[in-house]
């Protein structure tokens, strides 16, 4: 005698069935279906999940398609939580070895941007469709305000990526739906340096003014701002003529006015072996800062800054940018940017030779490929001096 057919198939799963409801008033029919997804440990009753449809054949082929991942190990249970409920746990838990400046850079970033467009969904709905679509939009105009540049939606992009691979690591997510994005494309922006003529009449007209030791360090080193900033004498060899830069003076975000010393750059400390010239310009500079403390007295601040105001306090950037300003606008400058004594630098150091490996090393790049990507076609000259040395050779080689 055969078995009684019965609606349970392997590992506990309930076949779908027919059911019909009443809502309303009136009547609907249904199929539903359970897998069994795993066993309570405490218990050991099994843990079932419930697919529905409106045909016996799409809840079977929902069934089938979790039951796989149940057989293979590969299943997970879907998580409950919102995109903004699991942003509040990364923040708190998993960026432990970041920055405190990039901390409070990924909380703005998720506060005015990411929490309001996003974080209401489920964790577990997220989809890529849905993430372009807030990209995009992060683009546009809102009223008299315009859109993000591309360069901060790759910030918050990154912000999101980073979190939700954190979320797949641990099991939340199955994929990140970031990663099939199309972030807008970042144009980059054409370089003005200083020439010759140009630098040699922005010293004459720094000359007697109180940032003119700053902007010269600056100028000839390809320090960045806040790094120059945030220098300190005990990062200053005279012996050896070089300068250790370790540390940046940063804005602290959403606090105007508010600075802190960091790290520098990347995490990467970095030693440049300076010019005879900057090196003098620094000891003058320390025997001008020597008269100022003196005159102080005990109102002095002793932070150490290289750069400091007459009570020995950190010096302001904006004071600075607004000094070199001036001085870039008598010199028929009044476009230029105090970022571009650093590119000065950068184009004044290959047009003396200079190897791309070591200019790399001076301004914090990364790599020389980058170095070479921004500055190896920058002018004419450069070109013109290439072709000249190749003329030589040939000429040495040829005996013409």
């Amino acid at each position: 005698m055969s078995k009684k057919g019965n609606s349970r198939s392997a590992h506990g799963s309930a076949k779908p069935h027919k059911k019909t409801v009443m809502k309303n008033g009136k009547l609907y029919t249904y199929w539903e279906g359970r897998v069994t997804t795993g066993y309570d440990p405490g218990t050991g009753r099994q843990i079932q999940k419930s697919f529905t449809g409106k045909t016996q054949k799409e809840v079977l082929k929902k069934m089938q398609a979790i039951q796989v991942e149940v057989n293979n190990g590969t299943y997970r249970e879907p998580c409950k939580m919102t995109v903004g409920e699991w942003l509040d746990i990364w923040q708190y838990d998993y960026l432990g070895g970041v920055k405190p400046f990039t901390v409070l850079k990924y909380a703005q970033y998720i506060r005015n941007q990411i929490i309001p467009a996003l974080g209401a969904i489920k964790l577990e709905a997220l989809n890529t469709p849905s993430i372009q679509r807030f990209y995009n939009s992060l683009g546009k105009p809102k009223g008299d305000k315009p859109g993000l540049s591309a360069k901060t939606i790759k910030g918050i992009h990154g912000v999101l990526h980073k979190s939700l691979s954190q979320a797949v690591a641990i099991g939340y997510l199955r994929f990140n739906p970031t990663d099939a994005c199309k972030l807008p494309r970042m144009e980059r922006k054409e370089i003005k340096p200083l020439d010759e003529k140009e630098i040699s009449a922005f010293m004459n007209a720094a000359q007697g003014n109180r940032y003119e030791a700053i902007l010269l360090v600056t100028l000839f080193t390809g320090l960045r701002r806040g790094e120059v900033c945030g220098l300190t004498w005990d990062c200053i060899d005279f012996k050896c003529g070089t300068i250790l830069v370790n540390k940046q003076l940063q804005n602290i975000p959403g606090k105007p006015g508010e600075y802190h010393l960091v790290s520098s750059k990347n995490g990467r400390d970095r030693t440049i072996t300076a010019a005879p010239f900057v090196m003098d310009v620094l000891k003058r500079h320390k025997a001008q800062q020597a008269k100022e403390q003196l005159k102080a007295g005990p109102l002095w601040q002793n932070n150490g800054f290289v750069f400091c105001n007459e009570m020995g306090e950190r010096v302001s950037p904006h004071t600075v940018y607004d000094n070199f300003k001036k001085i870039a606008a008598s010199i028929g400058r009044p476009d230029a940017r105090l970022h571009d004594l650093r590119h000065s630098y950068a184009v004044a150091a290959f047009q003396a030779g200079d190897d791309p490996k070591t200019v790399q090393a001076n301004l914090g790049h990364a790599t020389a490929t980058f170095t070479l990507d921004v500055y190896g076609h920058v002018t004419e000259k450069m070109k013109k001096d290439s072709a000249n040395r190749m003329e030589s050779f040939i000429q040495g080689i040829s005996g013409l």
